[in-house]
């Protein structure tokens, strides 16, 4: 998700530090972001047909790159000048997370990976589309009330989390009733709103002139949020499957 850190100031001072790096571009960051997206999809398929013929492979490796993930995006958070090498890492380890993760929900109701893929791509050409077109702005309301909704479902998960070891679950995460729905329903609706800030840091770090390597950091947000969205959009389908 978009870096709450990266502030106008802040992509002042990495263009000062990032001297004759040359500065980054709209259409440098979009041609990094299609990149990274073509690695999760390769990993992704590929870690499919590995677990397919191996599934007990499935949650060792789906776990390990949970956490490789995780670890990578925490040290981008505070050394953003790493991107070049750990943005491709991190959509390679994502990508076997993504196909462990894809290759559970079809085992149970097939045919919800590809309707998961096809529903987050019509999401995302549609923000894309509403923000070019100026309809969504991330107007400073709009980032302190979509940041703070995003840690406030981020907490609320690792709860969740720690309450599972215990084998007691969070209705609302895991029930396919209307209440489980709807808060399915709003944690795509809060991912995708999540779009807007990634494209907001984008022009942002252009307009400031931010050197080149924030041209893979962007794209890396990008990719984070677009990852979260197809999680909670196979959620969701998942939920309205199960109901039949």
């Amino acid at each position: 998700m978009a870096n709450p850190t990266l502030s106008e100031k802040s992509f002042i001072k990495a263009a000062r530090e990032g001297v004759g790096q040359g500065p980054m571009t709209v259409q440098g960051t979009v041609n990094k972001i299609i990149l990274m997206g073509a690695l999760v999809l390769a990993s992704a398929l590929g870690s499919w047909f590995l677990f397919a013929s191996n599934p007990a492979l499935i949650m060792p490796l789906a776990i390990g790159g949970a956490i490789a993930g995780f670890v990578i995006a925490l040290i981008l958070a505070f050394k953003q000048h790493l991107a070049p090498t750990l943005a491709p890492l991190y959509a390679v380890v994502e990508g076997v997370f993504v196909g462990a993760t894809t290759l559970v929900f079809e085992s149970m109701y097939p045919g919800i990976g590809l309707s998961a893929v096809l529903l987050t791509f019509a999401i995302l050409a549609g923000i894309v589309g509403l923000y070019k077109a100026g309809v969504i702005r991330a107007t400073p309301t709009f980032k302190r009330t979509i940041l703070a909704a995003t840690a406030g479902v981020a907490i609320f998960y690792l709860i969740a989390m720690v309450l599972r070891m215990f084998s007691i679950e969070m209705p609302l995460i895991y029930d396919n009733g209307w209440f489980g729905i709807g808060f399915s329903l709003f944690v795509v609706g809060l991912a995708a709103f999540n779009l807007v800030l990634d494209l907001d840091m984008i022009e942002q770090g252009a307009e400031h002139g931010a050197p080149k390597y924030m041209e893979w950091y962007c794209a890396f947000g990008m990719i984070v949020t677009i990852v979260w969205l197809y999680i909670e959009v196979l959620r969701l389908l998942a939920k309205l499957s199960s109901r039949d």
